[in-house]
């Protein structure tokens, strides 16, 4: 009950709602940073996956840097980073791209590999260049995978954007980070629902972005 009671604390004060610190704000300035790293993520792992699992080269690598990538603590490497970088975005971004990386490149790659290979075959056959074969064989029939793996990535960014907040930028984790420090634990409690409720966002998001996108044939596969 303490948590309902805090939830309803936190979001019934209209203080919350307005200004710099407001929800608005905050949300915005995440949502930011969330984009902007999946972006960046989804930019290095898409290309890699794809290239990769189409020829089968490489894979066994892509397992190691993906196992090496999550084993890295990304509030430890946010740490790092403002050691050697300072203050600013690119230490926030650097954890956050890292954490992401792995899923989209190893989903992409085990999704173009799974492709089955006769209309691979087919499409060779015909005199389709290998281009072509990638981006009008493979990829329709990969997609929904290579769509899960971008959701992971984007879900794991938007619930550890947070830590933008302990280096002084802002972000939904403000509300964690100034609220423990006040003891303010009705907005600890706001600000971790927020985050929670983000996170939900981003999974209907997704989910809407692949019945638009993924073929109904495909879908039923």
């Amino acid at each position: 009950m303490n948590v309902l009671h805090f939830i309803n604390a936190f979001f019934s004060d209209s203080a919350h709602w307005h200004g710099y610190d407001g929800i608005p704000h905050r949300l915005l300035e995440h949502v930011q940073y969330s984009l902007m790293a999946l972006a960046i993520a989804a930019a290095i792992g898409l290309p890699v996956g794809l290239v990769t699992g189409h020829t089968g080269r490489g894979g066994t690598t892509l397992a190691l840097i993906a196992t090496a990538a999550r084993a890295l603590p990304s509030f430890g490497l946010l740490v790092l980073m403002f050691v050697l970088l300072g203050l600013g975005m690119l230490p926030v971004m650097i954890p956050l791209v890292v954490l992401a990386i792995p899923p989209i490149l190893v989903t992409t790659y085990e999704a173009v590999r799974t492709v089955e290979p006769a209309p691979v075959d087919a499409a060779r056959g015909m005199g389709m260049t290998e281009p072509r074969i990638l981006f009008q064989v493979e990829l329709p029939v990969a997609l929904p995978l290579i769509l899960s793996g971008l959701r992971s990535a984007a879900i794991q960014i938007v619930s550890t954007a947070t830590i933008a907040a302990y280096v002084s930028l802002g972000g939904l984790g403000r509300y964690i980070v100034d609220g423990l420090y006040q003891r303010n634990y009705e907005k600890v409690v706001g600000g971790a629902t927020l985050v929670a409720v983000l996170a939900l966002i981003t999974l209907g998001l997704f989910w809407a972005a692949a019945r638009a996108a993924v073929s109904p044939g495909v879908r039923r596969s």
